[in-house]
């Protein structure tokens, strides 16, 4: 995305939602998206919830809150697949290179880092060691190339608030 384009998104997008799988960028996925609802049905753990009214130009829009329901990362993308607009679409290369948002890992919240044994993030990862593994200590490693920012890590975080973030 160009500079321009990132500039004309900042303004018109006040709120960043994030959404299902294989989704445009958000000028674009506003533009596409008819708020159908077909994307819903097919998500096996129901984590596509529509944006509320509240939401202004994206009210209706489907969007995943990973800390009420996580996306699970499905083989198939059912809910790119059921999507009649490209809004949603199943890439050629699957979830190689797909990223849904940004996590962000607080050292100062994590207990690994104070030497409490853990890994349950890790464990977690529908992604597995390509998206966040651990370290020689059992301290959590965020691989960004491998990292879809599904939010099943967040989730299963023991710590409270959770030691990991994703960003939209």
């Amino acid at each position: 995305m160009n500079e321009v384009a990132r500039h004309a998104e900042r303004r018109v997008v006040q709120t960043r939602y994030m959404r299902p799988p294989g989704a445009l960028g958000e000028l674009a996925f506003l533009a596409a998206c008819t708020r159908c609802g077909d994307c819903f049905d097919p998500c096996p753990v129901k984590a596509i919830v529509k944006v509320p009214t509240s939401g202004g130009l994206a009210a209706g829009t489907p969007m995943i809150n990973a800390r009420l329901q996580a996306c699970i990362v499905c083989d198939d993308m059912p809910c790119a697949a059921a999507c009649p607009t490209d809004a949603l679409s199943v890439p050629e290369t699957g979830w190689h290179g797909l990223h849904m948002a940004t996590l962000e890992l607080n050292s100062d919240r994590c207990i690994a880092f104070d030497g409490t044994e853990c890994g349950v993030c890790a464990e977690a990862c529908p992604v597995g060691e390509a998206a966040l593994g651990l370290d020689d200590g059992g301290r959590p490693i965020i691989r960004a190339e491998g990292c879809v920012g599904c939010g099943v890590c967040v989730r299963a975080c023991v710590t409270s608030p959770s030691s990991l973030q994703l960003h939209y």
